[in-house]
């Protein structure tokens, strides 16, 4: 669909091209982060630090072909929303990168279970992403990713409530430092996060889809 309404010259198989990557380079740091929460390697948040400023060089290369005349008008603010929301997808990741640095394992233990639940629905949400989008390239509906993205992000809205039943019955969390505290709030509270800007970004690619019918 992107192809033919869209037109397909050069500024827009490199704008296409681009966001692909921007969305693949996506998808690598959910991964980073669920090895991170998985196998307890801080190197790998190190990992997701070099892949948000990838992503942000591709950001400014996507939004600047954009703006060079890639598209019709009428859908360049979609896309370009579209772009700027995943890019707080990046946002939260770093956030849990830097977190998980200071996070009282005691504390973490207690929760690594849901929080490896919420590491494995982000990937998931990660590849429907990727996929609904290759689906709209290809002339086809992406309702059933648009729901299925939803249904992930419901879900985890779920484990959200878990993982704080947890914290407030964890022995380990009744002594604790502020900063202790607050590492650990800022973490998971960034962890959840990150599905609701795949959500936002997946129902921007839904009015795209609906603009170009």
């Amino acid at each position: 669909m992107l192809t033919r309404l869209l037109g397909f010259g050069k500024l827009e198989r490199k704008a296409i091209q681009k966001i692909e990557s921007y969305l693949n380079t996506l998808l690598k740091a959910l991964k980073c982060l669920k090895v991170t929460i998985v196998e307890e390697k801080e190197e790998e948040t190190y990992c997701i630090e070099n892949l948000e400023r990838e992503a942000d060089v591709l950001k400014r290369e996507i939004i600047a072909i954009i703006y060079e005349g890639a598209f019709l008008p009428y859908v360049r603010p979609s896309l370009c929303t579209f772009i700027e929301t995943i890019e707080k997808a990046f946002e939260f990741l770093k956030v849990c990168a830097v977190e998980f640095r200071y996070l009282n394992t005691d504390m973490y233990q207690a929760i690594k279970q849901e929080c490896t639940k919420v590491a494995d629905l982000n990937v998931e949400m990660g590849e429907v992403l990727i996929s609904a989008f290759n689906t709209l390239k290809e002339k086809a509906d992406i309702r059933e990713k648009n729901l299925a993205i939803r249904v992930c992000e419901k879900k985890i809205d779920e484990i959200k409530h878990e993982i704080m039943d947890r914290l407030r019955r964890c022995d380990a969390c009744k002594v604790v430092s502020f900063w202790e505290g607050k590492d650990l709030s800022d973490f998971v509270e960034a962890l959840v996060s990150i599905s609701d800007v795949i959500e936002d970004a997946s129902d921007y690619l839904y009015i795209l889809e609906l603009s170009l019918k």
